[in-house]
């Protein structure tokens, strides 16, 4: 398999890894991982769309071999978005313009935060079994199936979570990986999975992972008690560049109803349902999320208004 080349790129001040698969000549393609993964997240797809794009995968902020600040400060969304867009303007990346902008899982929250906050650089947004604000925040805060889902987030928010995630070469860091989830991509692959253990085992890594989730505003309920949130300025979180979800429909995690409404934030939605696949959709269907997003990507370019 393709592994990328790597390069290490200063991105406000400090040292990120980044790394990339296809010609530089190519329109680029940003992909951000989420949680608990690494740029290798995308070492399944990128080949595959390496042909029409150069890929472009940092390990972000925390994570990898980037750089790990232990302060939960350092880890407030546009912090973690501005290292993106330090990213696209460096000359070692040398944009020229918009580039589309795939996020998974938290990865999609920052690929949001791009696309909504800096809509001058991104010029398509995908996301993968990942979420809009303001959609996930209804649903968590509702008391109900995803409320009862997202209740992992209460224990990763505990000051000592990092600890008990690496305890015994981070095995709760795996059954939390996989809860629920078809793992076989990860744990038939002892390769595979001796380099997650590698990534999460770095100095500092798992806190500074789990500091993404302790810096986080979302209010969690507790299953069967609704709260109420503060109203957010809606006209400020508009995607209004060409959207593509591709949704995993076995997620146990990410429930579908977090995105019931999102065309009410993203006006040129295209959704992509994808059967046989959770959560982990990168993994278990590289291919037919490769051809989601080429026959999008042509389909777009065709398309005259």
């Amino acid at each position: 398999m393709q592994k990328g080349t790597s390069k290490t790129l200063s991105l406000n001040g400090h040292d990120f890894h980044v790394r990339m698969w296809g010609l530089p000549h190519l329109p680029k393609l940003i992909m951000l991982h989420g949680y608990p993964e690494y740029s290798g997240a995308w070492d399944d797809l990128a080949p595959k769309l390496s042909g029409m794009f150069h890929c472009i995968a940092p390990d972000q902020r925390g994570y990898g071999q980037s750089w790990a600040p232990s302060d939960v400060g350092e880890y407030t969304t546009s912090k973690l978005v501005s290292d993106i867009v330090e990213l696209i303007g460096h000359p070692d990346v040398a944009a020229n313009g918009p580039v589309s902008v795939f996020g998974h899982d938290w990865g999609a929250a920052i690929a949001y935060g791009l696309a909504m906050f800096h809509p001058d650089l991104v010029a398509r947004l995908i996301i993968a079994n990942g979420v809009h604000l303001v959609p996930f925040q209804r649903e968590m805060a509702a008391g109900g199936a995803q409320t009862e889902a997202s209740q992992y987030i209460g224990f990763i928010r505990r000051d000592d979570s990092h600890d008990q995630l690496a305890a015994n070469n981070c095995a709760k860091m795996m059954d939390l990986f996989s809860a629920k989830m078809d793992m076989r991509w990860l744990t038939e692959n002892p390769e595979k999975m001796e380099a997650y253990r590698t990534e999460w085992s770095r100095p500092g890594r798992l806190k500074g992972m789990t500091n993404w989730y302790r810096a986080s505003p979302l209010a969690l309920a507790a299953p069967g008690m609704p709260i109420e949130v503060p109203e957010l300025p809606l006209d400020k979180l508009q995607v209004r560049c060409p959207h593509l979800l591709i949704w995993g429909m076995g997620d146990t995690a990410l429930l579908p109803e977090t995105t019931r409404g999102l065309e009410d934030f993203a006006a040129d939605l295209t959704r992509v349902e994808i059967a046989d696949a959770d959560h982990w959709v990168l993994h278990q269907q590289p291919d037919a999320v490769a051809d989601a997003v080429v026959d999008w990507v042509i389909g777009d370019e065709l398309y005259i208004p």
